[in-house]
């Protein structure tokens, strides 16, 4: 029986765990660190959503910049 209690990763993120894992196999396949896509990319993306802000390519391509931004 799968457990029905709350997925702690969508309260984060605003997604299920299995599109996480997904994420995490598609960071590791491109040699991406998880770790930093999930605090740098996801979670801005999830305030946006839930701020019900207008989420359209140009605040993805924002959201992306910013992040790149901290690495340098």
């Amino acid at each position: 029986m799968k457990n029905k209690g709350l997925d702690t990763t969508f309260l984060h993120y605003g997604i299920r765990k299995d599109d996480i894992a997904l994420i995490e196999k598609l960071c590791e396949k491109h040699q991406l660190d998880f770790d930093w896509v999930k605090d740098s990319l996801m979670k801005e993306f999830h305030e946006k959503k839930i701020s019900n802000e207008d989420i359209d390519d140009k605040t993805v391509i924002k959201i992306i910049d910013k992040a790149l931004q901290k690495i340098k």
